[in-house]
């Protein structure tokens, strides 16, 4: 009867085991901050009109009760713009290249406040009425003794203009009340690039670098005065 007790209590104690085990690998404790960093550039060169939203970063935390999370997204913004005009015959020529990162973060698939935030963007325009290249242009008449230019020999003037930038932004998202339970915040990057030329051409593109996110579990005080400038 002994044997068989403990042969009893040792399986138990087995399944005892289990549960903990099996319960430890499920759970998540309760947090008061987490973080997630890459360093990788996370969204390359694009020249698209726009890529729509994507996912650069994501992390779960679990409230123990209705708080407040403070989220703070951070990240390298490259900016890419060139401008090329051609004029000739005093015809003004105009080329604008524009390009924006936007970032926004997600609380379990809905927008946290304030929404949509512009990392960086930058509007380039470039114009010029020029005479052209007239140098090989120039015709003498003997008759009249005066010079004139052939006009459909005259070669266009190019003016072009290039930047590229690199910098960090970060910006403070806010969600207020959230519920008790496992929460996944995901902040998304969109990249929007626009051209316009005329005689010339134009190029925009940007690119995400690396970034960091971190979420605080807080209590924020209520009904505080923001003021409106």
């Amino acid at each position: 009867m002994k044997i068989k007790n403990s042969k009893f209590m040792v399986a138990m104690m087995a399944l005892s085991l289990a549960a903990v085990s099996g319960y430890a690998q499920t759970s998540q404790p309760s947090a008061k901050a987490t973080a997630k960093v890459s360093n990788i550039i996370l969204v390359d060169w694009t020249t698209a009109a726009t890529t729509g939203w994507q996912t650069l970063l994501e992390n779960t935390i679990k409230t123990a009760n209705m708080k407040d999370l403070f989220i703070s997204a951070s990240f390298e913004v490259g900016l890419y713009t060139d401008t090329l005009v051609k004029s000739k015959n005093m015809i003004s020529d105009t080329s604008t290249a524009d390009a924006a990162v936007r970032i926004r973060v997600l609380l379990d698939g809905k927008p946290v406040e304030p929404g949509a935030v512009t990392y960086g963007r930058r509007k380039q325009t470039l114009s010029a009425t020029l005479e052209g290249a007239i140098g090989a242009c120039l015709v003498f008449d003997p008759t009249t003794g005066t010079i004139s230019v052939d006009e459909t020999c005259v070669q266009p003037e190019i003016i072009q203009l290039i930047l590229e930038t690199m910098d960090a932004a970060s910006f403070n998202f806010v969600a207020v009340d959230v519920p008790q339970g496992v929460h996944k915040i995901s902040v998304q990057a969109a990249i929007e690039n626009s051209t316009s030329a005329q005689l010339g051409s134009a190029t925009a593109k940007a690119l995400v670098g690396k970034g960091a996110v971190t979420v605080e579990s807080v209590r924020l005080i209520k009904n505080e005065d923001v003021l409106d400038l």
